[in-house]
C-alpha cells in the first residue's frame, strides 16, 4: 500500500503538483494512526471510522474518476470500542480486487452503529475473469487473520462473505 501511494505521489508531482500536498497529509494521518494509536487493544469506533475515511479519501485521489467509491458512515453509538485495524483489510481487498480489469469499477462501504452493535459492509464489482485467476501464496492471509481475530475477540459476531459473478460482498455485524 505504502509503495503504491508513494508511486502515486511521484506521478501526481508530474501531472498535478497541486495534489501532492493533500495526498502527503492524508498519508501522514494514516501513518500516525497506524504507528501511534493502534497500540491499545481497542480504539473508539469513531476513530477507526476516521481512519477508514482517510484511507478511502486517499484512494479517491489516487484513482480519480476511474472508479466510483461510496463511503457512508452512520456511527451513533458513542463510546463503542473496536480493535484497531479490524475493518481495513476488507476495504483494502475491495481496492485490490475491485479495480484493474473490472469494467466500470465501483466500491460501496457502509459503517453504522447503534445500541445493538455495529454493522459493516463492503461491496465491490469483480471481473468475471478474476474468478479464474490463480491466486498467489499470500492471497487470503489478511482475511484469515481477520476471521481469527473476530473469533477470539467477538465470539458473537456474524461475518458473511459471498461472491457472485459480478460482485464480492462482505457483511459484518458485531454485537455491542
Amino acid at each position: 500500500f505504502m509503495f503504491n501511494v508513494l508511486n502515486s505521489v511521484v506521478s501526481l508531482s508530474r501531472r498535478k503538483p497541486e495534489m501532492v500536498e493533500p495526498v502527503v497529509i492524508k498519508l501522514s494521518e494514516l501513518m500516525r494512526y497506524m504507528l501511534y494509536e493502534t497500540n491499545d487493544s481497542s480504539v473508539p469506533l469513531e476513530r477507526e471510522a476516521l481512519y477508514l475515511e482517510s484511507y478511502i479519501d486517499l484512494q479517491k485521489i489516487r484513482f480519480g474518476n476511474d472508479i466510483s467509491i461510496s463511503y457512508v458512515q452512520d456511527v451513533h453509538k458513542k463510546g463503542m470500542h473496536i480493535e484497531p485495524m479490524l475493518l481495513i483489510p476488507f476495504v483494502e481487498n475491495a481496492f485490490k480486487h475491485g479495480v484493474g480489469l473490472v469494467e466500470n469499477p465501483s466500491i460501496e462501504i457502509n459503517l453504522s452503529s447503534n445500541e445493538k452493535g455495529l454493522f459493516f459492509s463492503v461491496k465491490n464489482k469483480v471481473s468475471p475473469s478474476s474468478r479464474l485467476e490463480k491466486k498467489d501464496d499470500s492471497s487470503g492471509i489478511g482475511l484469515t487473520n481477520v476471521k481469527r481475530r473476530l473469533e477470539l475477540l467477538h465470539p458473537n459476531h456474524q461475518l458473511k462473505i459471498r461472491e457472485t459473478e459480478k460482485e464480492y460482498i462482505v457483511e459484518l455485524s458485531i454485537e455491542a
